[in-house]
Order: structure tokens, then sequence, then C-alpha cells
């Protein structure tokens, strides 16, 4: 047997799955009976467009086939969606059915005209105040008939399927960003660690030391920055070998850190953050993670993520070891934060373009060696 034929078999994942057609109105059911779990949660990620809504419902009605949706068994049987949010939806905005995290009614879709059926624009599902504005009977018996195909993950797969499966299906693309789908897969995992990381996403001292772009915002990298904190406290040597992309490389790490909530110390590593950013935010403000320029002797430009990696890893470290008091860390912030852009190794980080998974682990060395 070939060596490569060796990897393929030990590689290969456990998955066992199950395929066939089910119609919409069947897999609305599945939804109105709590069957069907689509994450309310992640409709702040789920961003089409009236246009791109209303062309969908349009490929359904003219009998256009739509590409599977995937979804994974969960232990109570409950299906959650893996692939295919975004079109199931907008079917069910569209039927009126879809509801928000708080279990309430989102308002329904009213199409827009399409390419082919110009005579959508206006159309809705229902509306007892203007049945002229209604998409006729005839053609919401054939929508509901109209059948899609189910891919399932049987929950006998191995653990890690669905999460891996999420991944690849939601990247590529860049149908959302690396953190939208990194929380898409706690959420998956554990909707408590999700709420964690994004509750320290909104630590106010954390806020006024990352300022970031309105983009940057809506793409979760608070919350990216926040799980980068977590990881270069904790990371592991093997995983980091195991990748050369930083991306699929924190996606492995959360997985790692947070698979048994048991195992990790959620109240500690909050506290360490808190202090963390309140210490950072007292010393520099919004110039904590900015470079500074010797040349003109101040801070300079976004954040820089070297010394995001450097800074935060050296603060909370230092904080640990409980050597010094708030007011003295305060003090060597201040220092550092300005020795660190001028350091040898951090230049030269710079000037290689050391690729950034190996730049993570100098920067936390870095932090460690100034800080402690």
């Amino acid at each position: 047997m070939s060596e490569l034929q060796d990897q393929i078999d030990a590689a290969r994942m456990q998955v066992h799955t199950d395929s066939y057609p089910m119609s919409i109105g069947e897999l609305v059911n599945l939804y109105d009976d709590g069957e069907l779990d689509i994450h309310p949660e992640f409709q702040r990620v789920y961003r089409w467009s009236e246009e791109q809504k209303s062309k969908l419902i349009e490929s359904i009605i003219l009998g256009i086939p739509l590409p599977s949706i995937f979804v994974a068994q969960r232990k109570d049987g409950v299906w959650d969606v893996v692939d295919g949010l975004q079109r199931i939806s907008t079917i069910l905005s569209f039927m009126g059915k879809l509801k928000d995290q708080d279990d309430k009614p989102v308002t329904p879709l009213k199409l827009l005209a399409t390419k082919y059926l110009p005579a959508l624009e206006g159309k809705v599902w229902e509306n007892p105040h203007d049945r002229e504005s209604e998409v006729d009977t005839d053609i919401k018996r054939v929508f509901k008939r109209e059948k899609l195909d189910i891919k399932i993950i049987k929950r006998e797969s191995e653990g890690d399927t669905k999460f891996e499966l999420f991944q690849r299906l939601n990247t590529g693309g860049s149908k959302l960003s690396d953190q939208e789908v990194r929380n898409c897969m706690l959420l998956m995992l554990n909707e408590d660690i999700y709420t964690w990381l994004k509750l320290l996403a909104k630590n106010d001292d954390f806020i006024a030391t990352t300022p970031l772009s309105e983009k940057q915002s809506e793409e979760c990298y608070n919350q990216e920055l926040a799980l980068r904190f977590i990881v270069q406290r904790h990371f592991s040597e093997d995983v980091k070998r195991a990748h050369s992309d930083v991306a699929p490389y924190l996606n492995a790490e959360m997985t790692r850190l947070f698979r048994n909530a048991s195992d990790f110390n959620y109240e500690h590593e909050n506290q360490i953050f808190v202090h963390s950013f309140r210490l950072l935010n007292e010393a520099l403000e919004d110039n904590a993670f900015k470079k500074y320029n010797h040349d003109k002797s101040r801070y300079e430009g976004a954040i820089s993520l070297p010394v995001f990696e450097a800074l935060t890893v050296g603060v909370s470290s230092l904080i640990e070891s409980n050597m010094k008091k708030d007011h003295q860390i305060v003090e060597i912030i201040k220092e550092k934060a300005q020795a660190l852009t001028a350091h040898e190794k951090f230049v030269a980080v710079l000037e290689k373009r050391v690729r950034p998974i190996e730049r993570m682990t100098i920067m936390a060395e870095l932090g460690k060696e100034l800080f402690t």
C-alpha cells in the first residue's frame, strides 16, 4: 500500500450521511415543530440583499435546481443547518415563518421584480389587507411542493465533522468573514462559549484600546482579536506546527480549547482579560496597539497585529505573576510599548516578512521577554 493511501486511510473522516429530497413544505413543518435549527443568532451575519433573496424565490418558482443543503443531526434528533442558512432563511422569510433569536416573527419578505418574472415586484406570501399583492394560491401550492436536496450528517459521525464541513463550505468564496464562520462554529459547539467571547469583545477598555473601522466591526474583527488574546496565551505547539496559515490555525485552536468547556478556566481568563485591557487603556488609551514612530516620537497608524500579539501576552503574563502593582504595570506598559517597535526581533519580523503564524510565536516570546 502506498504512503499516500496510508495517509488517506488515516485522515479520512468517519462521516455517516444520508441524502434525500424534501419538499419545502416538509422543511417548513420541521422548522415550525422545532426540529430544524437554523440558529437565529446567525441572522446577524445573514447579509443577502433583497435582490438576492428575490432571485432565489424566482429560481424555486421556475423549478431551477438549488445546491444541496447540509444539516447535522444532533443527539436530540434536531437538525443543525451546516450550509444553506441563507437559502432556508429566505424561504422562511418569504413565507412569513422566520423568527429571530427572541422567537419573534421577522418582517416577511416583499419581493422585487426579477429578470424572468418582473411581475414579482411587491409580491408577498400573505397580506389580508391587500389580496392583490399576494402570490396566487396555485403558485403557493407549487412552491411548497418544490424539492430541496438535503444532505444529513448523522450523529454517529466523528465529533468535529460538522465543524470541519461548515468551515470548508463557508470559506473560500468568503461569503462570511473568517471570524463570522468561527462564530457560527462556536454556536454549534456551545452557545455559552460564543456568548462569553462576545461579551469579552464588548468590554469597554478593550473597545477603547482597539478602535476599528465600521467594516471591521461588521465582520466581527473585535471578536477575532479577543480570540487571538486567548489563543496567544494558551497555544499548542503541535497545532501550530500542523498549520501554515493563521485562519485555519485559529479555527483549530478554538475547537481544541473550547471543545470541552469544563477543561477551560473561563472565570480566570475573564479576570485576566479585563485586568489587562484596563491597564492598557489607562496607560495608552487608543494608542495601545499602534506602532511607535521613534523618528517622530509618536504613535501612528491603525492597530498593529504584531504589537497586539506581543503586548497582550506580555501584560497578561506580568499580571499573572503578581510581581508588580497596577500603577507599576501602567508605567511599564508605557515604556515597553515604545521599546517594542525598536527591538531587533520586532524589526526583523517586519523586514523579513515572516509568515503571520510564525510571527505569532515570535511576538508571544518577545512579549514575555520584555515584560517578565
